[in-house]
């Protein structure tokens, strides 16, 4: 049951320093750092227990070359155990109605099948070449939400190809807003019952992620999804990766977007848990209930600085 809702050399210094800056004055990670990061940490150990058998393949070097079952022989080598019991999907069996959303390598489409007739939300992955860094975590995305079984975590539905284009859309459930988005509006402000209901959905998917050893490492409002019946599920798993609370394993710090980033982050932390979801939901429970964000620092300095109180 959801909650109700109410109305809706020098020159490439300069370059990274000026990314930095629009990191700084945004309070984001930039897309491209994120996606760097986690191909570089790929091969440092940051995805403790994850794809054994990929360190072993050769990477498929035709992004076009499929297999029997009409799969992309790329995606079958990295992510064959998750996507087995599939049967892919054609582009041409949904209807782009509108674009709703766009990141570095992927877009995200409002669609119908036209198979069911059914809306849905069509995300497709762009590859611009097939590097085996770059596959590995799409490969892991794809893993991960194929392990998370939820009704407060969004669900992967299929997966399309082209073999026209060579590309990959990711199939999920249509929902209407996002908490961000809804928190956003005029005049809008949620009531203690409200708050309650989204907070207990929330923390119900992030207690089913971590029980089936998944961290999210990105919990913030616009990542939780809402439909119109109130229901609150968990989605953009992009930063996501597998952990073994009894396994110490160095991770990477630069996940969670600023202002929903803890403190050990902040701090360079590679050992860490479930805490750092935990955190970022105790961020979204303080913006609902204050009606703005509680940690909008513009830099990393600036947010310890407001945790140590040397900022009032």
């Amino acid at each position: 049951m959801g909650c109700v809702l109410g109305t809706p050399a020098r020159a490439g210094v300069q370059r990274r320093r000026r990314r930095e800056q629009r990191e700084v004055a945004t309070g984001e990670v930039n897309n491209a750092v994120r996606v760097r990061d986690k191909e570089r940490h790929l091969h440092t150990g940051d995805f403790p227990g994850t794809l054994p058998a990929l360190e072993r393949r050769k990477p498929i070097l035709d992004p076009c070359a499929v297999t029997q079952q009409g799969w992309p022989s790329w995606l079958m080598a990295v992510a064959g155990e998750a996507i087995g019991d599939w049967t892919p999907r054609r582009a041409n069996t949904f209807e782009k109605l509108a674009k709703i959303g766009q990141g570095t390598y992927s877009n995200v489409y409002k669609a119908r099948d036209l198979v069911t007739g059914k809306i849905v939300a069509l995300k497709k992955v762009r590859f611009d070449n097939l590097e085996p860094e770059s596959v590995k975590f799409m490969a892991r995305e794809i893993l991960v939400l194929r392990r998370l079984d939820h009704p407060n975590v969004v669900k992967l539905e299929g997966l399309v190809t082209s073999r026209m284009s060579c590309s990959l859309y990711l199939v999920f459930e249509y929902m209407e807003h996002d908490l961000a988005g809804l928190a956003a509006g005029q005049g809008v402000k949620f009531t203690e019952p409200q708050v309650k209901c989204f907070m207990k959905q929330l923390l119900s998917g992030l207690e089913h992620c971590h029980s089936r050893g998944v961290l999210h490492r990105d919990i913030k409002g616009s990542n939780l999804l809402i439909d119109n019946e109130g229901i609150l599920r968990i989605a953009d798993f992009g930063l996501a990766t597998f952990f073994d609370p009894k396994i110490k394993q160095a991770m990477t710090s630069r996940v969670v977007t600023l202002w929903y980033r803890p403190p050990e982050l902040l701090l360079g932390a590679t050992l860490y848990g479930v805490g750092i979801d935990l955190w970022s939901a105790g961020c979204i429970l303080a913006e609902l209930l204050s009606g703005k964000p509680i940690m909008p620092g513009r830099t990393e300095v600036l947010l310890f600085n407001l945790f140590t109180g040397s900022v009032l």
